[in-house]
């Protein structure tokens, strides 16, 4: 469960760098919104993600800020087959052959959507 929290913590570490960047940019005096698109395979928990953000933006320009969430479903192509499917919660099987020879062809993506500032 460690390993998770230090990845968030510099996940989150890595959004707040970034809006800052981006405001400085812009010379804005306040950060009030951040969006964020994450996807399905990304491994990053939204909880653990406010929770840091809360601590390390108190005292920056991005304190109070509203972090949004979107989240991107995940999306898999079968190797053997080339059928393109949403998988289950249960299995990455291909539903088309059974195949488990599958690859990632959406859903494993994390970005700083868009900033919001004042």
């Amino acid at each position: 469960m460690e390993a998770v929290t230090m990845h968030e913590l510099a996940v989150t570490q890595s959004i707040l760098d970034i809006s800052l960047r981006h405001a400085q940019k812009a010379d804005a005096k306040r950060i009030t919104a951040i969006n964020l698109v994450i996807g399905r395979f990304s491994s990053i928990v939204d909880d653990s993600v406010q929770f840091y953000w809360d601590a390390i933006a108190e005292g920056t320009i991005a304190q109070g800020a509203t972090l949004h969430f979107q989240r991107i479903p995940g999306e898999m192509t079968c190797r053997a087959c080339g059928h393109i499917f949403q998988p289950d919660d249960v299995t990455f099987a291909c539903p088309a052959c059974s195949s488990l020879s599958v690859r990632i062809t959406k859903g494993d993506e994390f970005r700083v959507d868009s900033i919001d500032v004042e």
